[in-house]
């Protein structure tokens, strides 16, 4: 998850994170790190109860900084431990959230550090339940719920499964990717809230025979970094994704495809409800004709002969159909000429924005964490970028998209 997670935007950011009892705790740490990895400074409560399951020795060698256990305590912030987190952090996340902490935050009880410190924080609170399933479908635990949300809390839902008890149902602590992904939302500035933003990401398929397909090595992290970065920024995305994909976050309305045919109907029928569409899929231009014999043999290779015919232009086809007030932004990869044929796509295809890079070098292209890009837009500006987190670049090219 971090490597959807854009350091660029992140660093320097606080959080404070408070642990409950639970046998999740140990989830916490996974928590912190993913955080830090994208440059968070982390700070921690641990409750009496969590330090059964989890020593704070732990997240103070992980570089948690302070780290919390009680009140007045002289190594974790004195006589005003209480309120240090409301100064300094830009959210407060409680995951594991235990009943008894979720009750005490419903009814103002301040008789533990972290609950203080969660009464004392005007900033986003962020709570990720989990308890036994019945602990959870109880109607007290569901009235304390909505009382905190009713006061601007976000819960992040329990996942269903089986608890540490045996029993099965909804109560499991959310995934930690899906906390990561709402805790740094929540630092992040929400200039794309209300807007709807289309994205099509990952090669397509285009079968030949029962077995094979003509495709492409995208794996969609550069479309996928674009999605998530959207979503961070409070908009309502639909990712269009060929085969292949890595799993999205649940924010994001994701509508899985195999061929160009596939791609195109179904970004057809979410592009006249969005603002903006980002075409970041590797499509194939060409699709081979079926074999429509089943399973070609190796025994008719002196027969073999494979003929194509063209894909539908995805970008084209919903450029026909755009209203003046949608944008269009989308990528180009090129083997030469990089930056003379990103200009003639920007204006062939009557894009706003296009990124495009050289294939076949090093943090450049398919299948790795990196890009290296040149940008052009309709206005005439050109940049070119050096090797960053494919992460990075997401947030950065939105960033472009949003002056256009």
């Amino acid at each position: 998850m971090n490597t959807l997670l854009p350091a660029c935007a992140l660093g320097g950011r606080r959080l404070h994170l408070g642990v409950c009892g639970s046998a999740a705790a140990y989830k916490a740490v996974d928590i912190m790190r993913l955080l830090q990895q994208s440059g968070v400074h982390v700070s921690v409560c641990l409750t009496e109860a969590a330090q059964r399951f989890i020593s704070p020795l732990t997240f103070a060698a992980l570089d948690a900084s302070p780290v919390y256990t009680r009140f007045f305590d002289e190594r974790g912030g004195g006589v005003f431990a209480h309120l240090e987190p409301g100064g300094n952090a830009h959210a407060l996340l409680v995951a594991p959230a235990s009943a008894a902490t979720i009750a005490r935050l419903a009814c103002g009880d301040a008789d533990t550090l972290l609950a203080a410190q969660a009464l004392a924080f005007d900033g986003p609170l962020l709570l990720a339940p989990a308890m036994n399933p019945r602990m959870w479908a109880h109607p007290a635990t569901r009235r304390n719920m909505d009382i905190l949300r009713e006061r601007g809390a976000r819960c992040i839902q329990p996942a269903v499964g089986r608890a540490a008890c045996g029993d099965i149902g909804e109560g499991k602590l959310a995934p930690v990717r899906e906390i990561v992904f709402a805790a740094a939302a929540a630092m992040l500035p929400q200039d794309f809230a209300g807007r709807h933003v289309l994205v099509t990401l990952g090669p397509t398929r285009e079968r030949w025979d029962d077995v094979r397909f003509w495709s492409n090595p995208s794996t969609g992290r550069m479309g996928a970094a674009l999605a998530c970065a959207a979503a961070l920024r409070g908009a309502t995305v639909s990712a269009v994704a060929g085969p292949g994909v890595q799993e999205l976050p649940s924010s994001v309305r994701r509508i899985d495809v195999v061929t160009a045919e596939d791609m195109l109907a179904a970004a057809l029928d979410v592009w006249p409800r969005a603002d903006a569409g980002i075409f970041a899929a590797a499509v194939a231009d060409f699709a081979p004709l079926p074999f429509g014999g089943g399973k070609f043999k190796k025994a008719g290779a002196d027969s073999l002969r494979i003929d194509f015919s063209p894909n539908p232009d995805i970008l084209a086809e919903l450029g026909r159909y755009a209203r003046p007030e949608q944008k269009i932004f989308g990528f180009a990869a090129e083997s030469a000429n990089l930056e003379a044929n990103a200009r003639n796509k920007l204006q062939a295809k009557k894009m706003h924005l296009t990124a495009a890079n050289l294939l076949g070098l090093p943090d450049s292209g398919f299948a790795g964490d990196k890009n290296t890009l040149f940008v052009v837009d309709c206005r005439g500006r050109e940049e070119h970028w050096p090797a960053m987190s494919k992460a990075d670049a997401a947030w950065r090219l939105l960033d472009w998209l949003s002056t256009l």
